[in-house]
């Protein structure tokens, strides 16, 4: 029982950070329309923002990895 429900966060949370991430992405997007960027440079805005988040939430999953590891 208890791992089904680690498996459960694990893909919930997943599913959230590409949630935040593609909003990230799309309000960059939409910002960069809004300078007046063409479509392929807002389309690359927004392909660098979603990046950017997913890289940062693989930062911290990795950070707080190491630091489970270093208190157990």
């Amino acid at each position: 029982m208890f791992r089904e429900s680690v498996v459960a966060v694990v893909l919930l949370t997943t599913a959230l950070v590409i949630v935040v991430a593609l909003l990230a992405a799309a309000g960059a997007g939409k910002l960069a329309r809004m300078d007046g960027a063409t479509y392929p440079a807002a389309l690359t805005r927004a392909a660098t923002a979603f990046a950017a988040v997913i890289t940062l939430a693989a930062s911290v999953t990795a950070a707080l990895a190491a630091l489970t590891a270093v208190l157990t």
